[in-house]
């Protein structure tokens, strides 16, 4: 019982690692990636939807991203959702593709975005503490009903520690990593 205790408080957490590299990977840092309009949501025959099921989104270089639409009415809609949305960049569209050229980020935006995923690694860190407390009351709860002894009880506490510092050492990783992404220039 404690294993299963362990192993899901294991995978909550790395769930809020996962949650919180893709969340960096909608960041914009001064390259161009796909994962920047994975977010952006069209209006297709009256129902929202996803820019990559309406559209081919590649690369065309490191700074650009094209967005070429299966539907020629639909360069429109497209580039009102890439208007209306929270990436800060303007869509240049020649004909029926679109191109989206990722600007040079300045000093003082650098440095925005490096506080941003600073909070972003601490809401991770918050999820995963909640998790540890979650699973400590798990084995307090069967300390209480006489399932464990007193020794399994701080066996048990004590490897949901290391599962959790482990997993805060990752997070801590992952924005570092992200950081030194945004401060290159």
């Amino acid at each position: 019982m404690i294993d299963d205790i362990k192993s899901d408080a294991q995978t909550r957490m790395g769930k809020s690692i996962d949650s919180l590299r893709h969340d960096l990977l909608r960041l914009r840092t001064g390259r161009a990636s796909t994962a920047l309009v994975d977010g952006l949501k069209v209006s297709y025959y009256g129902s929202d939807t996803p820019v990559n099921q309406v559209a081919t989104v590649s690369l065309a270089d490191s700074r650009s991203i094209i967005i070429t639409p299966f539907d020629k009415s639909l360069v429109g809609p497209i580039e009102k959702a890439i208007m209306a949305s929270d990436i800060g960049i303007t869509p240049n569209t020649a004909g029926v593709v679109i191109r989206l050229n990722m600007p040079p980020l300045t000093e003082e935006r650098r440095k925005e975005l490096a506080k941003h995923v600073a909070a972003e690694g601490e809401n991770a860190k918050i999820a995963i503490r909640n998790v540890r407390r979650d699973a400590m009351q798990q084995i307090k709860e069967m300390l209480k009903e006489k399932l464990i002894t007193e020794d399994d009880e701080h066996r048990a506490d004590d490897d949901v520690q290391k599962l959790t510092d482990r997993f805060v050492k990752e997070v801590d990783q992952v924005c570092k990593t992200k950081e030194e992404e945004l401060m290159a220039l």
